[in-house]
């Protein structure tokens, strides 16, 4: 072989090996869609979704079997802010997916309505309180415009823990355990109205890594 095929050569020789490598990962796994109603895939020792919809769903039953949630004076649903839901695991994880669950759960009832103009660190929604600057503008029919005193005050606060407690088990695998607990405050009073926990648990090998 000349000194001239030989890079040519090499060049082909490596592009077959790109084109066979996607080949060799689809033959292990093929890209599937997923149904999450209905799937049933172990998902390791971590969280996925199943669990933060599970997790809502039983504190907000816990929630509304108490007999704690009364209408307010006037007969209207009551208004709850989000406060802080601190995730103290090992696992990135975003908190809204719990709040929004629960939120969305608590609507439903028709028992309470979640306030997106108010929260811990500032409004979900922007522009409910920016929309009234448009008092001051000559550009806009000021009947259009949402009048003072139209918001509503939260009277109910909602914060709460992911808590992780990993734990060894017989055979050397290793039983984790992510605890939710959330509270729900008389804003008026500062007293718990209601407070709850949900666990879920799993069992695995010992030398699984949870990020």
């Amino acid at each position: 072989m000349t000194d001239t095929a030989r890079p040519a050569r090499r060049a082909l020789l490596a592009g077959a090996a790109l084109l066979a490598l996607p080949a060799c990962v689809a033959g292990e796994m093929a890209t599937q869609r997923v149904d999450p109603r209905n799937d049933r895939t172990p998902i390791g020792m971590g969280l996925d979704n199943r669990d933060f919809e599970e997790a809502a769903r039983a504190l907000v039953r816990s929630m509304l079997e108490s007999g704690r949630l009364q209408p307010r004076p006037d007969g209207q649903p009551r208004v709850m802010a989000i406060s802080r839901i601190t995730n103290d695991t090992t696992l990135r994880i975003n908190t809204n997916e719990l709040t929004q669950l629960v939120s969305v759960e608590l609507n439903n009832s028709g028992r309470v309505v979640t306030t997106t103009a108010v929260g811990l660190d500032g409004p979900a929604d922007p522009l409910a309180m920016q929309t009234r600057q448009l008092r001051q503008s000559g550009e806009f029919n000021q009947r259009t415009v949402a009048a003072r005193g139209q918001m509503i005050a939260p009277d109910l606060s909602l914060s709460g823990n992911i808590i992780q407690r990993s734990t060894r088990v017989d055979g050397g695998a290793m039983r984790v355990d992510y605890v939710f607990q959330l509270n729900l405050t008389n804003i008026r009073t500062g007293i718990a109205l209601w407070q709850g926990q949900e666990v879920i648990s799993r069992v695995g090998s010992g030398r699984t890594v949870m990020w």
